[in-house]
């Protein structure tokens, strides 16, 4: 779900050819995943041809693309509707966004979304009205079920209930579009009883709030930097019950997604738990996309979803990661040439992030987990880290080798999401020290102890063309993971 302010946008056309180059996708390649010709793809991309929701959406979850192409597709198809624009509303440009805040809170059973601007006016023009926009993706990877979704329980204006102020005024709005999922509206900077238009050099404070329902809202929120802004802060406020956990990704015109710079602060309040993340200076057009995990009584609801009637390693394939017996599993991964190569290690460390976020909605991750880039059909040197701890930043290891193991070992049950069906005994050092090398081309050696150092080693060993089971004592065998009683736990050390 997102809310954006107007300025330049992307054609469905343009967001699309950007996210296949981004992708590394060929027409031809794109068009396959997708069982359509490749000829289509082409007039797709030259504007000739509008294509389906279904279509756009798809195209969206392919190209892990968070909504950007779904986005531009509703823009250009709303476009093409005739639009009543009233008299006397000129656009709102020349705006400087000195604050941005956004305060959303989870009830249990609504979400309650309030956003604050304190706007500038900067232009030759006074300004009489703000564009900003509602949208909601209940199941986001899955276009197909959110559009049956929202056909089935539109988004409605009765339910939003509305309401936005500059200062003490009220203001009033006017529906620019209005779909089953997706809502734009100006706001006026007026009302039946006064106009109080923004003139240059002067400054105002808006405020808007609307409520959605838990079945009709996702797991996300994002927020578009559309207009040139000096601070944006999201508030995300959960019952502590729900145990939530939350973590953030960003991305922008000229770099992929890659999780956000400083991780969201988390801070308990009685009965609720509170995550707050704030940057200055965004970059212009860039995306900030917070997602989280509740914990929930209803089976249908809960995050992650069950895997089943899949059996484990089936929802893994589904999910993107290369199944046991592809070469790639027992292939060396060729390094990186760093600093040369930093943005195709950006490029790659950013597909693994996304294919960590597919596979977290999938499985409870009680000891962390790993991914590297051979699990996601990529022969490069790139792997990441998830730690178990709350709110631990990622590791992200390029070009990682052992450089020193202790004498020390334990042996703990490991899991792989290339076998998911099965859990083994694995001996590892408890002490391990990596040589790794940054984007920039700094070497680098970073110690990593027991169970996050086996996380390490686990996907350091899969760079490498070897598998947990190849460090299995002799005669040790894996175990069926209905076997296993140890998921959503951590490790224990003495």
């Amino acid at each position: 779900m997102g809310d954006q302010s107007e300025t330049q946008r992307e054609t469905f056309a343009a967001e699309l050819k950007r996210f296949r180059s981004i992708r590394g996708h060929s027409k031809a390649g794109l068009a396959r995943k997708l069982g359509i010709d490749p000829s289509y793809v082409s007039h797709l991309e030259a504007g000739r041809e509008h294509g389906s929701s279904a279509l756009a959406r798809r195209m969206d979850s392919e190209l892990a693309a968070a909504g950007a192409v779904w986005e531009a597709w509703q823009r250009d198809d709303a476009s093409t509707a005739p639009e009543i624009k009233p008299p006397g509303l000129p656009a709102s440009t020349g705006l400087l966004v000195l604050e941005d805040a956004a305060d959303l809170r989870y009830d249990g059973s609504t979400y309650h979304l309030r956003m604050r601007r304190l706007l500038r006016n900067t232009g030759d023009e006074p300004v009489t009205r703000y564009l900003v926009r509602i949208a909601v993706d209940r199941y986001p990877g899955d276009p197909e079920r959110s559009n049956a979704h929202y056909r089935a329980q539109p988004l409605t204006w009765e339910e939003l209930q509305l309401e936005a102020h500059c200062g003490p005024e009220a203001m009033g709005w006017i529906v620019k579009h209005d779909r089953d999922a997706f809502k734009e509206v100006w706001l006026t900077f007026a009302n039946n009883q006064a106009r109080y238009p923004l003139y240059p050099g002067q400054e105002a404070e808006i405020t808007y709030s609307y409520s959605v329902s838990a079945d009709k809202w996702g797991p996300w929120f994002q927020r578009a930097v559309r207009v040139p802004t000096r601070e944006l802060t999201v508030s995300l406020t959960f019952p502590a019950a729900s145990e939530p956990t939350v973590w953030g990704t960003e991305t922008s015109l000229t770099a992929d997604f890659v999780p956000v710079r400083t991780p969201p602060a988390q801070r308990a309040d009685g009965d609720r738990t509170v995550f707050s993340w704030t940057t200055s200076n965004p970059q212009l057009h860039a995306r900030y996309r917070l997602e989280w995990r509740l914990k929930s009584p209803d089976p249908e609801e809960s995050e992650p979803a069950p895997m089943n009637p899949l059996a484990p390693s089936t929802a893994m394939a589904d999910a993107g990661i290369v199944q046991d017996g592809d070469p790639l599993l027992h292939a060396t991964a060729r390094p990186f040439t760093l600093p040369a190569e930093a943005d195709e290690a950006q490029r790659v460390v950013a597909e693994i992030f996304e294919a960590i976020g597919r596979v977290r909605r999938l499985h409870v991750f009680g000891k962390g987990m790993g991914l590297a880039a051979c699990q996601i059909g990529i022969d490069r040197a790139a792997a990441v880290i998830i730690p178990p701890q709350d709110g631990a930043d990622p590791v992200v290891l390029l070009n990682p080798v052992i450089a020193e193991t202790s004498s020390d070992e334990d042996e703990q049950y490991e899991g792989c999401l290339s076998y998911f069906d099965v859990r083994g005994l694995v001996p590892r050092p408890l002490s391990i020290l990596i040589a790794h090398t940054e984007p920039d081309g700094t070497p680098r050696l970073t110690r990593f102890e027991r169970g996050l150092g086996r996380l390490v080693l686990h996907e350091v060993d899969h760079l490498h063309g070897t598998l947990y089971r190849d460090r299995m004592r002799p005669g040790v065998r894996p175990i069926p993971v209905e076997e296993y009683r140890g998921t959503g736990q951590s490790w224990t050390y003495r």
